[in-house]
């Protein structure tokens, strides 16, 4: 769970909501493998308190928790002014596209008066470093591909939406104090899971992801995976994505506190592997990986949806001194490791 990188010179205390999810159980472990001290705050609406138990065994560290919601402004201060965070990294919110569009309101109530709440109790312990959960999805349709992080932010879904909102109430936020700093993320598709087997994805219901679907499928808890188009202007037609290893996002977070830690201001930044992956190219690597065939069941483009989207991840490089490591083999190989001895996931 170490990070390859060298140990930071400095331990701090961080502060980490939606700490009990798939890239925030992850994040931890990076966090405390790395040597700083930790606070977990999750509501578990989609996420298992088993994940932390698991951190626990694997980092053989122990950390605060609190079973709290980012909205409560009061809650989130109380608890920051008992373990004075050094930093926050801001997992908690929902994070479907297809249900956001559903139930908008809600979608705006927990990503956006989340981020405000939790932004308020930070100013009210005095803490002026976050990292933020934020999303590709922010990019919207591309003028251009890779999206780089200049180009123009036109997100065409509620969850998006919500994510570029959030950016730029933080970016507000940060501009308060010149002794603030924050790094938005903007993520492309995380996959795989810890080396160990003992962590992974564990979506409630019908998993909106691929690999995760892929995954649940060869276990046999589902019949087919659904595909959703393929008629895109894509080499098979299926869409292209750019996905990337959970441990390199994780890492990707500690390198961010290192520089939230030494640099003032706001940066956005991808988190990517300047690679894209068809449907059917991770449908071939998975089931090498998992010595399983998967049926497939070809349906309609889903609104909202694009053809391509990958990274140019250069300036996470430069500024963060980050770059992927694992390929495709590796994402599916250890989503089927997780999967197959987990194939209730944490419910086991």
């Amino acid at each position: 769970f170490i990070t390859d990188k060298s140990k930071t010179d400095v331990t701090m205390r961080i502060a980490i909501t939606g700490g009990a999810g798939y890239i925030g159980s992850h994040t931890l472990l990076d966090v405390l493998g790395d040597g700083h001290d930790a606070l977990v705050i999750d509501n578990f609406s989609n996420a298992s308190p088993e994940a932390l138990e698991r951190a626990k065994k694997l980092s053989n560290r122990t950390f605060d928790c609190a079973h709290e919601s980012v909205t409560n402004t009061a809650a989130l201060t109380d608890l920051f002014k008992t373990f004075r965070p050094d930093a926050v990294i801001h997992f908690a919110g929902l994070k479907a596209v297809g249900e956001s569009e559903e139930i908008p309101l809600t979608y705006y109530q927990e990503n956006i008066q989340g981020t405000i709440s939790l932004l308020s109790a930070m100013d009210n312990c005095g803490c002026q470093n976050i990292i933020f959960s934020s999303s590709a999805t922010v990019y919207g349709l591309p003028d251009y591909l890779p999206f780089d992080e200049a180009h123009n932010t036109k997100p065409i879904n509620t969850y998006g939406r919500t994510k570029y909102f959030a950016e730029e109430i933080i970016h507000d936020w940060s501009k308060t104090s010149s002794d603030k700093s924050a790094v938005v993320l903007r993520y492309f598709n995380p996959v795989g899971a810890h080396k160990s087997g003992m962590m992974g994805e564990d979506p409630s219901g019908i998993p909106n992801n691929l690999a995760p679907f892929i995954a649940q499928v060869a276990v046999g808890r589902r019949a087919a995976l659904s595909v959703f188009g393929n008629d895109y202007d894509t080499p098979d037609g299926t869409g292209v994505r750019d996905y990337i290893h959970i441990s390199d996002l994780a890492s990707g977070h500690v390198a961010a506190l290192d520089y939230v830690a030494n640099h003032k201001g706001f940066e956005a930044i991808n988190l990517g592997t300047g690679t894209g992956y068809s449907v059917l190219d991770m449908v071939a690597a998975f089931e090498k990986a998992s010595g399983k065939k998967i049926p497939l069941d070809y349906k309609p483009r889903r609104k909202g949806d694009l053809s391509s989207s990958y990274a140019n991840a250069e300036k996470a490089r430069q500024l963060l001194g980050w770059q992927a490591r694992f390929g495709i083999d590796e994402m599916c190989q250890d989503t089927w490791r997780w999967q197959s001895q987990n194939p209730k996931g944490y419910d086991n």
